[in-house]
């Protein structure tokens, strides 16, 4: 478990040479013989935890790669920011899929969706309102990966073809759109986006030491 301790430094060398003892050292401790750092509990013991900084390598001119950098960090951020909101949107709306996958008739399905309603518009429309339209772009893929369908596909479905329609074009003209695909294997940015999610679930929803879990 990753918490913050106090690591109390001794000049033992210091201490040795002018014979005091550590109980008579204790009273001239300055703010600089405590520092505070991060560590990792590992098997029952702590070590020091450090997250390392981004190391770029690339043949990009500097001007080029600065470029590069910053729209990269503009992603991760964005990714960072929308990612739990798609994974806790995505399971309300897998499980409603589930339901209606065996529903036919119209009175049932709409039963369904409008019980589970308030809960969808807690987790998926209210957030979204939050978000710049950079950030929703790639909330709308990041919910096409967690569920298979795109943002137009599932408002079609919850709201009704109108309601799809309107929102789709109000996404049109703030140069975005419901209708956004995920797939890593054949666009460079979709790529990028599942090497951070990755990281993402490697540093926290799949780390066993992560923090507050034991």
């Amino acid at each position: 478990m990753i918490r913050t301790v106090y690591i109390f430094l001794l000049l033992l060398g210091g201490l040795c040479a002018n014979g005091q003892s550590a109980d008579s050292a204790r009273n001239h401790w300055g703010a600089n013989d405590t520092l505070l750092v991060d560590v990792i509990e590992y098997n029952g013991e702590y070590m020091p935890y450090r997250e390392l900084g981004m190391v770029y390598i690339s043949k990009l001119p500097p001007e080029s790669l600065t470029q590069y950098i910053r729209q990269y960090n503009r992603l991760r951020n964005a990714v960072y920011v929308t990612y739990p909101y798609a994974r806790v949107a995505s399971v309300t709306l897998n499980e409603v899929a589930d339901r209606l996958q065996h529903v036919k008739s119209k009175s049932q399905r709409k039963e369904i969706i409008k019980s589970r309603e308030s809960e969808l518009r807690k987790q998926f429309a209210d957030p979204l309102t939050n978000l710049s339209v950079y950030q929703g772009k790639v909330l709308m893929k990041l919910i096409n990966r967690q569920t298979g369908n795109n943002c137009y596909e599932i408002i079609k479905e919850y709201r009704g073809g109108f309601n799809a329609r309107f929102y789709q074009t109000v996404a049109f003209f703030f140069g975005s759109s419901l209708k956004q695909d995920y797939d890593f294997t054949s666009d460079a940015t979709d790529r990028q986006i599942e090497n951070i999610i990755r990281e993402i679930d490697g540093v926290w929803y799949n780390n066993p030491v992560r923090p507050a879990r034991r």
